[in-house]
């Protein structure tokens, strides 16, 4: 049987990688096979272009060129990680997925969007996220965020962008939300982790009831 697959999706300082990180402990309780991956990155090759994308080598070339890179990585991601995994029955948990190339790439960066479908059809295809949790705050509160985990650290490629940039963003996931009610959820995550974690696995639940998901022991990968 195949292994759900679900994505956690927002602009920068929502908490993703925190809230995907603490999902997939609670699922692999239950005895269910869980890989915890990321974009861009989860695979070897992707996350050397994970390093080139985030230093900002590529933005020089443009957002289109960007979202070529993208593509390339989640192709190896997907071939390589997610794909295998969910054919063995595992659940994926992925921090980032082609929803933040339709949003970075497509929204703010004005790519068109014919294009990103056209990539997204090329390189996912038929391996679709079954539950997308959209991790939202206020722009501004997003960037606090960030710079807070961030210290005294420099800035990645999209994190030194302007406000106006990420309100963009902030804009481009809501009108997600509001247009893919089946498959995305907005949580509020600007209440506290405890309570966020709770929004989601409420979430989780209720669409893929994972207690009732065979048992299948595996490896926990971060």
């Amino acid at each position: 049987m195949r292994g759900r697959f679900i994505t956690f999706e927002g602009g920068e300082g929502t908490g993703k990688s925190t809230h995907a990180s603490l999902l997939a402990q609670r699922i692999k309780s239950f005895g269910i096979g869980t890989l915890l991956t990321r974009e861009p990155g989860g695979s070897p090759g992707a996350e050397v272009m994970r390093y080139v994308l985030l230093s900002g080598a590529v933005r020089p070339l443009g957002a289109e060129a960007e979202a070529v890179v993208f593509a390339a990585a989640r192709d190896d991601h997907l071939t390589t990680m997610i794909r295998p995994a969910l054919e063995r029955g595992k659940w994926v948990v992925c921090d980032r997925f082609a929803d933040s190339t339709r949003i970075y790439q497509g929204v703010a960066g004005k790519v068109d969007p014919l294009a990103i479908k056209a990539m997204e059809r090329i390189i996912v295809g038929d391996t679709k996220p079954d539950l997308t949790l959209i991790l939202d705050v206020p722009a501004k509160e997003g960037m606090k965020r960030a710079a807070e985990r961030r210290g005294s650290g420099s800035t990645d490629r999209f994190e030194g962008e302007a406000l106006s940039f990420h309100e963009k963003l902030r804009d481009g996931f809501l009108t997600l939300a509001a247009n893919e009610p089946d498959r995305c959820v907005l949580i509020d995550a600007t209440s506290s982790k405890e309570q966020v974690a709770e929004q989601i696995w409420r979430v989780v639940s209720k669409k893929l009831d994972p207690a009732s998901a065979p048992i299948a022991f595996e490896d926990f990968k971060v």
